[in-house]
Protein backbone atom coordinates (compact mmCIF):
# COMPACT_ATOMS: atom_id res chain seq x y z
CA UNK A 1 0.00 0.00 0.00
CA UNK A 2 3.03 2.20 0.36
CA UNK A 3 1.75 4.26 3.29
CA UNK A 4 -1.76 5.10 2.07
CA UNK A 5 -3.99 6.29 4.90
CA UNK A 6 -7.36 4.65 5.47
CA UNK A 7 -10.38 6.46 4.15
CA UNK A 8 -12.69 7.83 6.84
CA UNK A 9 -16.36 6.87 7.29
CA UNK A 10 -18.77 9.45 5.99
CA UNK A 11 -20.21 10.07 9.46
CA UNK A 12 -16.82 10.64 11.09
CA UNK A 13 -16.49 13.87 13.06
CA UNK A 14 -15.01 16.82 11.21
CA UNK A 15 -12.15 16.94 13.69
CA UNK A 16 -11.11 13.53 12.36
CA UNK A 17 -10.06 15.33 9.21
CA UNK A 18 -7.27 17.11 11.07
CA UNK A 19 -3.91 16.72 9.44
CA UNK A 20 -0.84 17.92 11.38
CA UNK A 21 0.66 19.28 8.16
CA UNK A 22 -2.21 21.25 6.69
CA UNK A 23 -5.09 21.23 9.21
CA UNK A 24 -6.37 23.78 11.69
CA UNK A 25 -6.05 23.33 15.45
CA UNK A 26 -8.55 24.19 18.24
CA UNK A 27 -7.72 26.98 20.68
CA UNK A 28 -7.61 24.90 23.88
CA UNK A 29 -6.05 21.59 23.13
CA UNK A 30 -3.58 18.86 23.95
CA UNK A 31 -1.03 17.36 21.60
CA UNK A 32 -1.42 13.56 21.41
CA UNK A 33 1.19 11.45 19.74
CA UNK A 34 3.63 8.61 19.56
CA UNK A 35 1.93 5.19 19.47
CA UNK A 36 4.38 2.39 18.89
CA UNK A 37 5.97 -0.86 20.04
CA UNK A 38 3.65 -3.64 18.97
CA UNK A 39 6.23 -6.30 19.83
CA UNK A 40 4.16 -9.47 19.43
CA UNK A 41 6.26 -12.63 19.49
CA UNK A 42 3.49 -14.49 17.67
CA UNK A 43 3.99 -12.14 14.72
CA UNK A 44 7.74 -12.50 14.56
CA UNK A 45 7.73 -14.04 11.08
CA UNK A 46 5.90 -11.25 9.35
CA UNK A 47 5.12 -7.56 9.68
CA UNK A 48 1.86 -5.65 9.64
CA UNK A 49 0.45 -2.50 8.10
CA UNK A 50 -0.64 -0.73 11.25
CA UNK A 51 -3.27 1.91 11.94
CA UNK A 52 -4.40 3.26 15.33
CA UNK A 53 -8.03 4.36 15.83
CA UNK A 54 -9.02 6.64 18.69
CA UNK A 55 -12.50 6.49 20.26
CA UNK A 56 -13.93 8.91 22.82
CA UNK A 57 -16.85 8.11 25.14
CA UNK A 58 -19.91 10.29 25.61
CA UNK A 59 -20.70 11.32 29.19
CA UNK A 60 -24.44 10.86 28.88
CA UNK A 61 -24.81 7.93 26.51
CA UNK A 62 -21.55 6.12 27.35
CA UNK A 63 -21.34 5.29 23.64
CA UNK A 64 -17.94 5.06 21.98
CA UNK A 65 -17.50 7.29 18.96
CA UNK A 66 -14.62 7.27 16.53
CA UNK A 67 -12.55 10.42 16.90
CA UNK A 68 -9.82 9.83 14.35
CA UNK A 69 -7.38 7.47 12.66
CA UNK A 70 -3.67 7.66 12.13
CA UNK A 71 -2.04 7.04 8.81
CA UNK A 72 -1.21 3.44 7.87
CA UNK A 73 2.43 2.41 8.38
CA UNK A 74 3.44 -0.59 6.27
CA UNK A 75 5.67 -3.53 7.10
CA UNK A 76 6.56 -2.94 10.73
CA UNK A 77 5.92 -4.22 14.25
CA UNK A 78 6.99 -0.88 15.75
CA UNK A 79 4.91 1.85 14.07
CA UNK A 80 5.71 5.47 14.93
CA UNK A 81 2.73 7.48 13.73
CA UNK A 82 2.98 11.00 12.36
CA UNK A 83 -0.68 11.99 12.67
CA UNK A 84 -1.58 13.35 16.09
CA UNK A 85 -4.90 13.56 17.92
CA UNK A 86 -5.86 17.06 19.03
CA UNK A 87 -8.14 16.92 22.08
CA UNK A 88 -9.68 19.56 24.31
CA UNK A 89 -8.43 18.73 27.82
CA UNK A 90 -10.46 19.47 30.95
CA UNK A 91 -8.84 18.72 34.31
CA UNK A 92 -12.20 18.51 36.05
CA UNK A 93 -13.73 15.91 33.71
CA UNK A 94 -13.17 12.18 33.26
CA UNK A 95 -12.41 11.84 29.57
CA UNK A 96 -12.44 8.14 28.64
CA UNK A 97 -10.37 7.08 25.63
CA UNK A 98 -9.96 3.85 23.68
CA UNK A 99 -7.20 3.06 21.23
CA UNK A 100 -7.72 0.16 18.78
CA UNK A 101 -4.91 -1.21 16.62
CA UNK A 102 -5.52 -2.91 13.27
CA UNK A 103 -3.49 -4.61 10.57
CA UNK A 104 -4.81 -3.05 7.38
CA UNK A 105 -5.45 -5.59 4.60
CA UNK A 106 -7.18 -3.37 2.08
CA UNK A 107 -8.27 0.19 1.41
CA UNK A 108 -11.73 -0.44 2.86
CA UNK A 109 -12.71 2.02 5.63
CA UNK A 110 -14.71 -0.79 7.29
CA UNK A 111 -12.60 -1.84 10.28
CA UNK A 112 -14.30 -5.24 10.46
CA UNK A 113 -12.52 -6.15 7.23
CA UNK A 114 -9.10 -5.73 8.86
CA UNK A 115 -7.25 -7.80 11.49
CA UNK A 116 -7.72 -6.59 15.06
CA UNK A 117 -4.37 -6.37 16.91
CA UNK A 118 -5.47 -5.20 20.36
CA UNK A 119 -6.80 -2.23 22.31
CA UNK A 120 -6.17 -0.05 25.33
CA UNK A 121 -8.53 1.89 27.60
CA UNK A 122 -7.39 4.93 29.60
CA UNK A 123 -8.39 8.48 30.46
CA UNK A 124 -6.86 11.63 29.09
CA UNK A 125 -6.03 12.65 32.65
CA UNK A 126 -4.17 9.36 33.09
CA UNK A 127 -1.87 10.29 30.22
CA UNK A 128 -1.41 13.93 31.25
CA UNK A 129 -0.82 12.90 34.89
CA UNK A 130 1.85 10.30 34.04
CA UNK A 131 5.55 11.15 34.55
CA UNK A 132 6.62 13.37 31.65
CA UNK A 133 3.04 12.89 30.33
CA UNK A 134 4.14 9.55 28.87
CA UNK A 135 1.98 6.47 29.45
CA UNK A 136 2.85 2.95 28.31
CA UNK A 137 0.17 0.25 28.60
CA UNK A 138 -0.11 -3.31 27.29
CA UNK A 139 -2.57 -3.91 24.48
CA UNK A 140 -5.37 -6.37 25.30
CA UNK A 141 -8.61 -7.58 23.83
CA UNK A 142 -7.45 -10.91 22.37
CA UNK A 143 -7.81 -13.70 25.00
CA UNK A 144 -4.66 -15.68 25.65
CA UNK A 145 -2.50 -13.58 23.38
CA UNK A 146 0.22 -11.04 24.07
CA UNK A 147 -0.53 -8.06 21.86
CA UNK A 148 2.44 -5.81 22.55
CA UNK A 149 2.16 -2.35 24.05
CA UNK A 150 1.23 1.21 23.16
CA UNK A 151 3.02 4.39 24.18
CA UNK A 152 0.96 7.57 24.54
CA UNK A 153 2.47 10.98 25.08
CA UNK A 154 0.72 14.30 25.61
CA UNK A 155 1.86 17.89 25.43
CA UNK A 156 -0.08 21.12 25.81
CA UNK A 157 -0.02 23.03 22.57
CA UNK A 158 1.36 26.54 22.57
CA UNK A 159 -0.55 29.53 21.24
CA UNK A 160 1.63 29.94 18.16
CA UNK A 161 -0.52 30.15 15.01
CA UNK A 162 2.31 30.31 12.52
CA UNK A 163 2.73 27.95 9.59
CA UNK A 164 6.02 27.30 7.80
CA UNK A 165 6.55 26.15 4.23
CA UNK A 166 9.89 24.46 3.56
CA UNK A 167 11.67 22.63 0.78
CA UNK A 168 14.89 20.60 0.91
CA UNK A 169 17.30 19.06 -1.54
CA UNK A 170 20.41 16.86 -1.18
CA UNK A 171 23.52 16.08 -3.20
CA UNK A 172 25.67 12.94 -3.39
CA UNK A 173 23.78 10.84 -0.88
CA UNK A 174 25.13 7.38 -0.08
CA UNK A 175 24.10 4.67 -2.53
CA UNK A 176 22.13 2.02 -0.64
CA UNK A 177 20.52 -0.08 -3.37
CA UNK A 178 22.70 -2.76 -4.99
CA UNK A 179 20.98 -2.56 -8.37
CA UNK A 180 20.19 1.13 -8.38
CA UNK A 181 20.78 4.32 -6.52
CA UNK A 182 18.66 5.27 -3.48
CA UNK A 183 15.03 6.14 -2.84
CA UNK A 184 15.51 8.82 -0.16
CA UNK A 185 12.98 10.40 2.15
CA UNK A 186 13.25 12.67 5.22
CA UNK A 187 11.76 12.21 8.70
CA UNK A 188 11.37 15.20 11.05
CA UNK A 189 11.20 14.84 14.86
CA UNK A 190 10.20 17.45 17.42
CA UNK A 191 12.00 17.34 20.79
CA UNK A 192 9.93 16.84 23.95
CA UNK A 193 10.42 18.39 27.38
CA UNK A 194 11.92 15.14 28.72
CA UNK A 195 14.59 15.01 26.01
CA UNK A 196 12.88 12.41 23.83
CA UNK A 197 11.77 12.93 20.24
CA UNK A 198 8.39 12.53 18.54
CA UNK A 199 7.93 12.17 14.80
CA UNK A 200 6.08 15.10 13.27
CA UNK A 201 6.56 14.89 9.49
CA UNK A 202 7.69 12.59 6.68
CA UNK A 203 8.46 13.75 3.16
CA UNK A 204 7.57 11.78 0.08
CA UNK A 205 10.02 9.22 -1.35
CA UNK A 206 12.04 10.38 -4.34
CA UNK A 207 12.83 7.29 -6.39
CA UNK A 208 16.21 6.23 -7.79
CA UNK A 209 18.39 9.27 -7.13
CA UNK A 210 21.33 10.43 -5.04
CA UNK A 211 20.45 14.06 -5.63
CA UNK A 212 16.81 14.38 -4.52
CA UNK A 213 14.73 17.52 -4.55
CA UNK A 214 11.77 16.98 -2.24
CA UNK A 215 8.47 18.77 -2.70
CA UNK A 216 7.81 21.76 -0.50
CA UNK A 217 5.55 21.13 2.49
CA UNK A 218 3.66 23.27 4.98
CA UNK A 219 3.56 22.46 8.69
CA UNK A 220 2.23 24.32 11.76
CA UNK A 221 5.19 25.74 13.67
CA UNK A 222 3.78 24.42 16.92
CA UNK A 223 3.61 20.96 15.33
CA UNK A 224 7.29 21.29 14.52
CA UNK A 225 8.54 22.84 17.79
CA UNK A 226 5.41 23.88 19.77
CA UNK A 227 6.13 27.50 18.94
CA UNK A 228 9.59 27.44 20.57
CA UNK A 229 11.88 28.67 17.82
CA UNK A 230 15.01 27.42 19.64
CA UNK A 231 13.75 23.90 20.42
CA UNK A 232 15.82 21.14 18.83
CA UNK A 233 14.50 19.59 15.64
CA UNK A 234 16.04 16.30 14.51
CA UNK A 235 15.98 15.23 10.88
CA UNK A 236 16.82 11.74 9.60
CA UNK A 237 17.28 10.66 6.00
CA UNK A 238 16.49 7.09 4.87
CA UNK A 239 16.57 4.99 1.73
CA UNK A 240 13.08 3.55 1.33
CA UNK A 241 12.65 -0.24 1.03
CA UNK A 242 9.39 -1.97 0.17
CA UNK A 243 9.70 -4.45 3.09
CA UNK A 244 9.90 -1.61 5.62
CA UNK A 245 13.57 -2.13 6.50
CA UNK A 246 14.55 1.37 5.40
CA UNK A 247 18.30 2.01 5.29
CA UNK A 248 19.62 4.86 7.42
CA UNK A 249 21.59 7.42 5.41
CA UNK A 250 22.26 10.15 7.97
CA UNK A 251 20.83 12.72 10.36
CA UNK A 252 21.29 16.26 11.59
CA UNK A 253 19.79 18.62 14.16
CA UNK A 254 18.61 22.17 13.73
CA UNK A 255 16.00 24.56 15.10
CA UNK A 256 13.21 26.55 13.55
CA UNK A 257 15.15 29.75 14.18
CA UNK A 258 17.94 28.39 12.00
CA UNK A 259 15.53 27.13 9.35
CA UNK A 260 13.84 30.52 9.24
CA UNK A 261 17.08 32.04 7.95
CA UNK A 262 16.27 30.45 4.63
CA UNK A 263 18.58 29.32 1.86
CA UNK A 264 22.12 30.14 3.02
CA UNK A 265 25.24 28.68 4.55
CA UNK A 266 23.29 28.43 7.80
CA UNK A 267 21.11 25.71 6.33
CA UNK A 268 23.58 23.35 4.69
CA UNK A 269 23.79 20.07 6.58
CA UNK A 270 26.25 17.20 6.40
CA UNK A 271 24.22 14.12 5.48
CA UNK A 272 26.36 13.83 3.01
CA UNK A 273 25.19 17.24 1.79
CA UNK A 274 21.65 18.46 2.32
CA UNK A 275 20.44 22.01 2.12
CA UNK A 276 17.30 24.02 2.66
CA UNK A 277 16.02 25.49 -0.57
CA UNK A 278 13.40 27.83 0.85
CA UNK A 279 11.27 28.57 3.90
CA UNK A 280 8.22 30.80 4.22
CA UNK A 281 6.54 31.80 7.49
CA UNK A 282 2.80 32.52 7.53
CA UNK A 283 1.80 34.24 10.79
CA UNK A 284 -1.68 34.55 12.30
CA UNK A 285 -2.11 37.18 15.01
CA UNK A 286 -4.65 36.98 17.10
CA UNK A 287 -18.58 13.76 58.41
CA UNK A 288 -21.15 13.45 60.07
CA UNK A 289 -22.53 13.86 63.68
CA UNK A 290 -24.87 10.92 63.27
CA UNK A 291 -25.18 8.75 66.41
CA UNK A 292 -27.72 6.48 64.69
CA UNK A 293 -26.42 3.15 63.48
CA UNK A 294 -25.46 3.34 59.83
CA UNK A 295 -27.27 0.06 59.14
CA UNK A 296 -30.57 1.92 59.32
CA UNK A 297 -31.98 2.95 55.96
CA UNK A 298 -32.48 6.49 57.31
CA UNK A 299 -28.73 6.94 57.74
CA UNK A 300 -26.71 8.69 55.05
CA UNK A 301 -24.22 5.83 55.41
CA UNK A 302 -26.79 3.08 54.84
CA UNK A 303 -25.33 0.48 52.50
CA UNK A 304 -28.08 -0.31 50.02
CA UNK A 305 -27.18 -3.59 48.28
CA UNK A 306 -28.42 -2.17 44.96
CA UNK A 307 -26.95 1.33 44.98
CA UNK A 308 -24.03 3.22 46.50
CA UNK A 309 -24.85 5.76 49.19
CA UNK A 310 -24.16 9.45 48.68
CA UNK A 311 -20.76 9.27 50.38
CA UNK A 312 -19.58 6.49 48.10
CA UNK A 313 -20.99 8.10 44.96
CA UNK A 314 -19.33 11.45 45.69
CA UNK A 315 -16.03 9.77 46.52
CA UNK A 316 -16.08 7.72 43.34
CA UNK A 317 -17.11 10.61 41.10
CA UNK A 318 -14.39 12.98 42.28
CA UNK A 319 -11.74 10.41 43.09
CA UNK A 320 -11.78 8.64 39.74
CA UNK A 321 -10.75 11.86 38.06
CA UNK A 322 -8.22 13.22 40.51
CA UNK A 323 -6.44 9.88 41.05
CA UNK A 324 -5.04 10.09 37.53
CA UNK A 325 -2.71 12.85 38.72
CA UNK A 326 -1.14 10.83 41.54
CA UNK A 327 1.87 8.81 40.47
CA UNK A 328 1.52 5.82 42.84
CA UNK A 329 -2.29 5.90 43.35
CA UNK A 330 -1.84 5.37 47.11
CA UNK A 331 -4.12 7.65 49.17
CA UNK A 332 -4.40 8.17 52.96
CA UNK A 333 -8.12 7.90 53.84
CA UNK A 334 -9.30 9.28 57.17
CA UNK A 335 -12.61 9.23 59.01
CA UNK A 336 -13.69 11.62 61.73
CA UNK A 337 -16.41 11.63 64.40
CA UNK A 338 -16.70 7.94 65.44
CA UNK A 339 -16.24 5.51 68.34
CA UNK A 340 -13.61 2.92 67.53
CA UNK A 341 -13.13 -0.58 68.91
CA UNK A 342 -12.05 -2.12 71.15
CA UNK A 343 -12.77 0.42 73.91
CA UNK A 344 -15.22 2.71 72.07
CA UNK A 345 -13.13 5.86 72.37
CA UNK A 346 -14.16 8.82 70.17
CA UNK A 347 -11.68 9.77 67.44
CA UNK A 348 -11.80 12.86 65.26
CA UNK A 349 -9.14 11.52 62.92
CA UNK A 350 -8.76 7.77 62.26
CA UNK A 351 -7.61 5.64 59.32
CA UNK A 352 -10.46 4.05 57.40
CA UNK A 353 -8.42 0.91 56.83
CA UNK A 354 -7.75 0.57 60.61
CA UNK A 355 -3.98 0.80 60.20
CA UNK A 356 -2.61 3.78 62.15
CA UNK A 357 0.92 3.17 60.86
CA UNK A 358 -0.16 2.96 57.21
CA UNK A 359 -3.50 4.64 56.37
CA UNK A 360 -2.87 4.44 52.62
CA UNK A 361 -5.39 2.78 50.30
CA UNK A 362 -4.74 1.60 46.76
CA UNK A 363 -6.73 3.83 44.44
CA UNK A 364 -10.33 4.92 44.79
CA UNK A 365 -11.51 1.31 44.82
CA UNK A 366 -9.23 0.71 47.82
CA UNK A 367 -10.71 3.72 49.63
CA UNK A 368 -14.26 2.53 48.94
CA UNK A 369 -13.41 -0.94 50.27
CA UNK A 370 -11.85 0.57 53.41
CA UNK A 371 -14.93 2.78 53.86
CA UNK A 372 -17.30 -0.18 53.57
CA UNK A 373 -15.24 -2.25 56.01
CA UNK A 374 -15.02 0.59 58.54
CA UNK A 375 -18.80 0.91 58.63
CA UNK A 376 -18.93 -2.66 59.99
CA UNK A 377 -16.70 -1.84 62.98
CA UNK A 378 -17.12 1.83 63.97
CA UNK A 379 -20.04 3.75 65.49
CA UNK A 380 -20.56 7.23 64.12
CA UNK A 381 -20.44 9.78 66.90
CA UNK A 382 -20.22 13.50 67.50
CA UNK A 383 -18.88 16.08 67.72
CA UNK A 384 -17.67 16.63 64.15
CA UNK A 385 -14.35 18.43 64.00
CA UNK A 386 -12.80 19.41 60.68
CA UNK A 387 -9.62 21.10 61.92
CA UNK A 388 -7.71 17.89 62.83
CA UNK A 389 -8.07 16.53 59.30
CA UNK A 390 -7.17 19.84 57.64
CA UNK A 391 -4.11 20.15 59.88
CA UNK A 392 -3.18 16.53 59.14
CA UNK A 393 -2.89 17.22 55.42
CA UNK A 394 -1.29 20.62 56.07
CA UNK A 395 1.58 18.93 57.91
CA UNK A 396 2.36 16.92 54.77
CA UNK A 397 2.07 19.99 52.54
CA UNK A 398 4.29 22.09 54.81
CA UNK A 399 7.09 19.58 54.34
CA UNK A 400 7.07 19.88 50.54
CA UNK A 401 6.92 23.49 49.37
CA UNK A 402 9.30 23.34 46.42
CA UNK A 403 6.55 22.80 43.86
CA UNK A 404 7.22 19.09 43.39
CA UNK A 405 3.95 18.06 45.09
CA UNK A 406 0.48 19.54 45.51
CA UNK A 407 -2.10 18.11 47.92
CA UNK A 408 -5.88 17.92 47.49
CA UNK A 409 -8.06 17.10 50.52
CA UNK A 410 -11.54 15.74 49.74
CA UNK A 411 -14.03 16.07 52.64
CA UNK A 412 -17.47 14.47 52.36
CA UNK A 413 -19.76 15.66 55.13
CA UNK A 414 -23.38 16.14 56.17
CA UNK A 415 -22.58 19.78 56.91
CA UNK A 416 -22.60 19.74 60.71
CA UNK A 417 -19.37 21.22 62.08
CA UNK A 418 -18.41 21.56 65.76
CA UNK A 419 -15.13 23.46 65.52
CA UNK A 420 -15.85 26.26 63.08
CA UNK A 421 -13.35 28.72 64.57
CA UNK A 422 -10.53 26.17 64.64
CA UNK A 423 -11.35 25.04 61.11
CA UNK A 424 -11.24 28.58 59.75
CA UNK A 425 -7.86 29.10 61.41
CA UNK A 426 -6.61 25.82 59.93
CA UNK A 427 -7.73 26.87 56.44
CA UNK A 428 -6.15 30.32 56.71
CA UNK A 429 -2.87 28.67 57.67
CA UNK A 430 -3.22 26.05 54.91
CA UNK A 431 -3.75 28.75 52.27
CA UNK A 432 -0.01 29.42 52.43
CA UNK A 433 0.75 25.79 51.54
CA UNK A 434 0.56 23.74 48.33
CA UNK A 435 -2.91 22.32 48.98
CA UNK A 436 -6.57 22.67 48.09
CA UNK A 437 -9.70 21.48 49.91
CA UNK A 438 -12.80 20.04 48.26
CA UNK A 439 -15.97 19.71 50.33
CA UNK A 440 -19.03 17.76 49.16
CA UNK A 441 -22.10 18.18 51.36
CA UNK A 442 -24.51 15.23 51.52
CA UNK A 443 -28.00 15.08 52.97
CA UNK A 444 -30.66 17.75 53.36
CA UNK A 445 -29.06 19.91 56.08
CA UNK A 446 -28.33 23.58 55.62
CA UNK A 447 -24.76 24.16 54.49
CA UNK A 448 -24.26 27.78 55.54
CA UNK A 449 -21.02 26.90 57.36
CA UNK A 450 -19.64 25.16 54.26
CA UNK A 451 -20.50 28.12 52.05
CA UNK A 452 -18.63 30.39 54.48
CA UNK A 453 -15.58 28.15 54.28
CA UNK A 454 -15.69 28.25 50.48
CA UNK A 455 -14.78 31.93 50.38
CA UNK A 456 -15.90 32.63 46.81
CA UNK A 457 -17.78 35.77 47.82
CA UNK A 458 -15.98 36.72 51.03
CA UNK A 459 -12.40 35.55 51.58
CA UNK A 460 -12.23 33.43 54.75
CA UNK A 461 -10.46 34.98 57.75
CA UNK A 462 -9.43 34.03 61.27
CA UNK A 463 -8.55 36.39 64.11
CA UNK A 464 -8.54 39.28 61.66
CA UNK A 465 -6.18 37.56 59.23
CA UNK A 466 -7.34 36.94 55.67
CA UNK A 467 -6.47 33.72 53.87
CA UNK A 468 -3.69 34.27 51.35
CA UNK A 469 -5.61 32.29 48.69
CA UNK A 470 -9.06 30.82 48.24
CA UNK A 471 -8.32 27.09 48.54
CA UNK A 472 -11.79 25.68 49.35
CA UNK A 473 -14.45 24.59 46.88
CA UNK A 474 -17.85 23.42 48.22
CA UNK A 475 -20.79 21.85 46.40
CA UNK A 476 -23.97 20.30 47.85
CA UNK A 477 -24.55 16.75 46.62
CA UNK A 478 -28.34 17.20 46.40
CA UNK A 479 -27.99 19.78 43.64
CA UNK A 480 -26.67 17.06 41.34
CA UNK A 481 -29.30 14.39 41.81
CA UNK A 482 -30.91 13.97 38.41
CA UNK A 483 -34.71 13.76 38.67
CA UNK A 484 -34.68 10.94 36.12
CA UNK A 485 -32.34 8.93 38.34
CA UNK A 486 -29.39 9.27 35.99
CA UNK A 487 -26.69 9.18 38.65
CA UNK A 488 -23.89 8.80 36.12
CA UNK A 489 -24.63 12.13 34.52
CA UNK A 490 -25.25 13.74 37.90
CA UNK A 491 -21.91 12.60 39.27
CA UNK A 492 -20.09 13.76 36.17
CA UNK A 493 -21.51 17.25 36.66
CA UNK A 494 -20.66 17.18 40.37
CA UNK A 495 -17.05 16.19 39.71
CA UNK A 496 -16.70 18.86 37.04
CA UNK A 497 -17.94 21.64 39.31
CA UNK A 498 -16.05 20.52 42.41
CA UNK A 499 -12.74 20.24 40.56
CA UNK A 500 -13.10 23.31 38.36
CA UNK A 501 -11.10 25.62 40.62
CA UNK A 502 -8.16 23.26 41.30
CA UNK A 503 -6.01 24.27 38.30
CA UNK A 504 -6.22 27.99 39.11
CA UNK A 505 -5.55 27.31 42.80
CA UNK A 506 -2.51 25.24 41.85
CA UNK A 507 -1.17 27.92 39.52
CA UNK A 508 -1.80 30.71 42.04
CA UNK A 509 0.36 28.90 44.61
CA UNK A 510 3.17 28.29 42.16
CA UNK A 511 3.16 31.90 40.95
CA UNK A 512 3.05 33.29 44.49
CA UNK A 513 6.20 31.33 45.31
CA UNK A 514 7.94 32.08 42.04
CA UNK A 515 8.02 28.39 41.12
CA UNK A 516 8.37 27.78 37.42
CA UNK A 517 8.06 24.55 35.40
CA UNK A 518 11.23 22.53 35.05
CA UNK A 519 13.44 23.91 32.28
CA UNK A 520 13.63 22.13 28.97
CA UNK A 521 16.58 19.77 28.53
CA UNK A 522 19.68 21.02 26.70
CA UNK A 523 19.61 20.77 22.91
CA UNK A 524 20.29 17.29 21.61
CA UNK A 525 23.41 16.91 19.47
CA UNK A 526 24.24 13.36 18.36
CA UNK A 527 27.92 12.45 18.32
CA UNK A 528 29.55 12.46 14.94
CA UNK A 529 26.85 14.49 13.20
CA UNK A 530 27.32 18.22 12.80
CA UNK A 531 25.96 20.89 10.55
CA UNK A 532 27.74 23.85 9.03
CA UNK A 533 27.09 27.29 10.42
CA UNK A 534 28.74 30.61 9.88
CA UNK A 535 29.52 33.03 12.70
Amino acid sequence: MEGDALDKPEDAASVCDFDPITGSIPDRDTFFSDMREMNDSSLCFFCVSAVCVLYTQGVETKQWREFGRTEVIDNTLNPDFVRKYILDYFFEEKQNLRFDMYDVDSKSPDLSKHDFLGQVFCTLGEVVGSPASRLEKPLGGIPGKKCGSIVLTAEELGNCRDFATMQFCANKLDKKDFFGKSDPFMVFYRSNEDGTFTICHKTEVVKNTLNPVWQSFTIPVRGLCNGDYDRTIKVEVYDWDRDGSHDFIGEFTTSYRELARGQSQFNIYEVTLLCLLQVTLLSFSRTHTDTRRHTASTSLHYMNPYQMNAYAMALKAVGEIIQDYDSDKMFPALGFGAKLPPDGRVFHEFPLNGNIENPYCNGIEGILEAYHQSLKTVQLYGPTNFAPVVNHVARYAAAVQDGSQYFVLLIITDGVISDMAQTKEAIVNAAKLPMSIIIVGVGQAEFDAMVELDGDDIRISSRGKLAERDIVQFVPFRDYMDRTGNHVLSMARLAKDVLAEIPDQFISYMKSRGIKPNPAPPPYTPAGHTHHTQI
